[in-house]
This record gives C-alpha cells, sequence and structure tokens, in this order.
C-alpha cells in the first residue's frame, strides 16, 4: 500500500487560491460571447478553464484528505521563501531603486557583481569579469541592436554615443 504523503505547509492555501483563479478565467471565457455554440469564440476558452476547475477541484478534495506536515509557520516560510530568495528580492528591490538614479551601466553592473558573487561564490575578480562581460553583450543587443532607450543617470551616454559615432563619419 503507497504512503500518503503530508502535505507541506501552504499547499492548500494555494489548493484554493488555484481554485479561484480558474473559476476567475471560466467567467473570464463566458464573458467572451456565452456558450451559445460549439463553435462560438469562447468555446475554446469555456472548455480550457473548465477543466482547470475540474483539475483543481480533485486537486484540492485530494489535498484536504491528507494529514499535515509537522512543523507550521516556520516550515512555511523556509519552504516558500527561503534566505536566499529573500535576499535576491532585496538586491532586485535595490537594483530598481538604484536605476533612475546611478542608470542603467553602473546599477547594472553593481547588481550583476553582487548576485553573481553571492549566488556562484567563485572570487570577485571572477565576478567582476563575468559582469563585464554580461553587461556589455546586454548592452550591445539592447541598446544599440534594438535601440532601446535604458536610463542615463550620472554617465553622460548620450555624449559618449555621440563621440563614437563622430570617429567614424
Amino acid at each position: 500500500m503507497p504512503t500518503i504523503r503530508a502535505k507541506k505547509p501552504g499547499e492548500t492555501l494555494f489548493g484554493f487560491l488555484v481554485l479561484a483563479f480558474s473559476l476567475f478565467l471560466f467567467w473570464q471565457a463566458y464573458e467572451i460571447s456565452g456558450f451559445s455554440a460549439l463553435s462560438s469564440p469562447g468555446a475554446f476558452p469555456i472548455a480550457a478553464s473548465g477543466i482547470m476547475v475540474v483539475a483543481s477541484c480533485i486537486s484540492l478534495l485530494k489535498d484536504l484528505k491528507r494529514p499535515a506536515e509537522i512543523g507550521g509557520f516556520e516550515v512555511f516560510w523556509s519552504n516558500v521563501l527561503p534566505p536566499i530568495v529573500s535576499i535576491m528580492i532585496a538586491i532586485i528591490f535595490i537594483f530598481g531603486i538604484a536605476l533612475d538614479t546611478l542608470g542603467f551601466i553602473i546599477s547594472a553592473l553593481l547588481f550583476l557583481i553582487i548576485s553573481i558573487q553571492f549566488l556562484h561564490q567563485k572570487g570577485l575578480v571572477r565576478s567582476i569579469l563575468l559582469s563585464l562581460l554580461a553587461l556589455t553583450i546586454i548592452y550591445i543587443i539592447f541598446r544599440l541592436v534594438f535601440s532601446v532607450i535604458l536610463p542615463e543617470g550620472i554617465i553622460p551616454e548620450r555624449e559618449i554615443m555621440a563621440w563614437i559615432g563622430s570617429l567614424f563619419k
């Protein structure tokens, strides 16, 4: 007889959230054109979201029958949001704030160095070199190839680009 796996903290809440989202999608699909015929524009979305509702109900009912894992709230946070994820979220948040002030080049370079050093931990010089390589590739692709305007910040990028352009005229 197979052993029943205990449910992790937060699994039941997630099941209810998936069910609620599936019901919302079903309602949105019905709003497209109702269900007037099998060939109506809303027929496929209604069928797909209906399958989601049924599947999430089955999953939730099975989940409600399983015993809860011992550990409670502490286990929930260590499973759902471990420290490494929390730190990376903080680093990304700081990057977003620094982007306006420092500009793309400096803030992205600092973000990459800190992230690579934190996640990879193979030496600062290696992190700096990888960050410079990645930033160079990202900059060439987005700024030069796709002409995406990136936040300038404290580096006078337009003047530098104009000077480089004047060298080739």
